[in-house]
């Protein structure tokens, strides 16, 4: 077993105990389906309490890197996190900083329009007739007037996720996660009293004939100016909220 089971300070004790088994699994160690030690095992070789063992299991499950098997070959096992796993929890944590002010509008708009137009470009040459059906079904969805503020903001960000899934490129789909997974929800429930929705579906329909009919540059045009549109929303918004 590689945990290394080296003496913990006071504070933070299941932290800690999370964090050594978080190491071992990331160094390869503990492998996909390998058994952990039982919790009162854990206890005695960390030379803490079972809660506080049972504690940082807890910790490592909410990472997704162990779950847990009942019946006579049950335990506590190393779990291998699926690719939606993972961007849930890179999701998660872009949203939580989003909320500390961590991130300003600006810069989040100037890294999806990096990462987004590096999608589009590959999604020009590479989509199929299911990535255009995908963000045409999107596009009929948001046209519906009786669509609520939130329904409608959700089919937005599916639409924006099913541009990134048409590059064809898993890398560029996690790393999609931060920008689009987690903030763009965020900046939707900033902007939706003052965005036009015909606009941003007029937006959209461009974005999906420029990729249907393989037009790189209109492509990109039209993906800048949704997102050109976004962040003046979110500037007036925040020019508003300041002055009341």
């Amino acid at each position: 077993m590689g945990i290394n089971y080296q003496p913990l300070v006071s504070t933070g004790l299941a932290r800690q105990v999370a964090e050594s088994i978080r190491q071992a699994i990331l160094s390869g160690q503990l492998r996909a389906d390998d058994r952990l030690p039982t919790e009162e095992e854990l206890a005695v070789r960390f030379g803490v309490s079972r809660p506080t063992i049972r504690e940082g299991l807890k910790r490592l499950a909410a990472m997704n890197l162990i779950h847990s098997r009942r019946g006579p070959l049950g335990g506590t096992f190393v779990k291998t996190p699926t690719l939606f796993d993972s961007r849930s929890v890179v999701a998660n944590a872009a949203s939580l900083l989003v909320s500390m002010g961590e991130f300003n509008p600006e810069d989040i708009i100037e890294a999806r329009r990096s990462l987004e137009l590096t999608c589009v470009r590959l999604a020009v040459h590479r989509c199929t007739s299911d990535d255009v059906a995908a963000l045409q079904a999107e596009i009929e969805a948001q046209d519906n007037p009786q669509l609520s503020d939130e329904q409608f903001c959700a089919s937005d960000v599916r639409f924006h996720q099913a541009l990134v899934q048409a590059s064809h490129n898993p890398v560029l789909i996690f790393q999609a996660a931060t920008v689009i997974d987690s903030l763009q929800p965020v900046f939707n429930l900033v902007v939706y009293k003052v965005r036009d929705r015909q606009c941003v579906v007029s937006q959209h329909i461009n974005i999906a004939s420029a990729l249907s009919e393989r037009n790189e540059i209109e492509a990109e045009k039209a993906l800048n100016k949704y997102l050109d549109g976004l962040l003046e929303q979110l500037i007036k918004v925040q020019a508003t909220s300041h002055s009341s």
